[in-house]
């Protein structure tokens, strides 16, 4: 069969044409600014490009066009394929139609961590021998790629977002995979742009929960108000408890970051790693309560998470120059950024941390979180904004005026270079800049480095 992919190069479509390809079909995709890396990936795999969102692709005559959430009305290729009564279908739905049925899928759902712990889970899986296939939407240095299909292997990890499926499916994405194996990781208001408030969000929460088999398993952390109520609106599967009062329980980590973990009562080792945070402890623990659920003993996922080295885009570091670290993270949720500075604190003690912000998440655009920045910022000795004036990254909302109560510590720019110019002339040798981005930021992450070696 000929799939043609619209929207190829995000990182959930990418990796759905890889997997497709891996399955024996044929795949073309196009997207607007075809770029790397994903790119690179999909020609590697002999998938043909294409630069827009032209009418005259209708020509490949493909059997079945696979619509990715960038598309919406309007689009010129969209149009023609509805005029001409082609056959199409959304991402997820064909993911769960074509691919997902008669596995033991593990879906790892959650307003934040969801990347991480995904990778854990299947790194987790990979270290014991099974091998599972996945679609993550990073990339974990472990694992080498975000997605990964043999068809003879029974076990797939999915990251499940809760975003919409596509502008004609407004269910979100993960109704579409049936898990046997759910981690809840947290649930937070976010999206504003298609949920109403926390309440919507709960009522997708719990249409996956419905999907769930008596004999799957839910994971969740054992104090979340917001995903209490969803498993009070029905909960037909056995639940694992994780966090201060669950099943799944970290001790206090030492000066070298090790905890013990102990699943109901009884320690079953310590897990010694290079991540920090409390935040990644829960994303361990759910990660082996899940782990268990396919068959992979606690033991055993220890040893495995003591050789787990990350995600790029969570707290990567992208370089060092006169003593000065450059970090990048994906957090653009006031709750994300406070848990990232609160975890590069702890690290570095009483050394300064500079913190560089894109507010460039739908929601952050809206404004909607903007009231709560402030605070989440407040582990930051400076803050630095960038807020564009005009064009699709525009925010709606006065970046100076929103940071008005951190003072002297927080300035605004709405030019990228004046931002870098004024964070490389603040630095000082054993300072820590983080730049926190859902996005690529323009590149800024090497301007700051080029900027600090001046």
């Amino acid at each position: 069969m000929h799939l043609h992919i619209l929207g190829i190069c995000g990182t959930f479509m990418g990796g759905l044409a890889l997997i497709a390809r891996a399955a024996g079909h044929k795949v073309t995709g196009c997207d607007a600014g075809v770029y790397p890396p994903m790119s690179t990936q999909l020609s590697e795999q002999g998938i043909d490009l294409i630069e827009g969102f032209g009418a005259e692709q209708l020509a490949l005559k493909p059997d079945l066009y696979v619509v990715g959430n960038v598309v919406s009305r309007g689009n010129p290729l969209m149009e023609a394929i509805l005029d001409s009564g082609a056959r199409y279908v959304s991402g997820p739905q064909w993911l769960g139609d074509h691919i997902l049925p008669g596995r033991h899928v593990l879906a790892v759902a959650g307003t934040h961590g969801k990347t991480t712990t995904s990778s854990m889970l299947a790194w987790i899986l990979e270290a014991a021998g099974l091998r599972p296939n996945f679609l993550i939407g990073g990339i974990a240095p472990d694992l080498q790629v975000s997605a990964r299909f043999d068809p003879a292997v029974p076990t797939f990890v999915i990251e499940a977002d809760e975003y919409d499926t596509a502008f004609f499916d407004k269910r979100s994405k993960f109704v579409h995979y049936r898990p046997r194996t759910a981690i809840l990781n947290n649930l937070e208001y976010d999206h504003a742009d298609i949920f109403p408030d926390l309440a919507a969000i709960e009522t997708q929460f719990h249409h996956l929960v419905r999907t769930i088999p008596a004999s799957g398993r839910i994971v969740a952390p054992a104090s979340s108000e917001a995903l209490d109520r969803v498993l009070a609106r029905g909960c037909w599967s056995e639940t694992v408890r994780f966090g201060p009062g669950g099943a799944w329980q970290a001790g206090e980590p030492d000066d070298n970051g090790a905890f013990a973990v102990l699943r109901d009562g009884r320690e079953v080792g310590v897990l010694r790693w290079g991540l920090g945070g409390e935040h990644n402890r829960m994303n361990a623990l759910a990660a082996l309560a899940a782990a268990e659920h396919a068959g992979v003993p606690a033991e055993q996922g220890l040893a495995a998470l003591s050789r787990f080295g990350g995600v790029k885009r969570r707290m990567e570091l992208r370089g060092t120059v006169r003593d000065i670290k450059v970090y990048d993270d994906f957090a653009h949720h006031p709750t994300a950024i406070a848990t990232t500075l609160e975890g590069l604190r702890r690290q570095v003690g009483d050394a300064r941390i500079l913190a560089v912000l894109e507010p460039r998440s739908n929601t952050m655009k809206l404004g909607t979180m903007a009231a709560r920045l402030p605070e989440s910022l407040q582990r930051a000795d400076l803050v630095f904004c960038f807020g564009a004036r005009e064009g699709k990254q525009a925010l709606g909302w006065d970046p100076a005026q929103v940071l008005a109560p951190l003072g002297e510590r927080a300035k605004s720019f709405d030019d990228l270079e004046a931002l870098v110019a004024a964070v490389a002339t603040a630095a000082r040798p054993g300072d820590h800049v983080v730049v926190m981005s859902n996005g690529g930021f323009g590149g800024v992450h090497g301007k700051l480095l080029e900027a600090l070696a001046k």
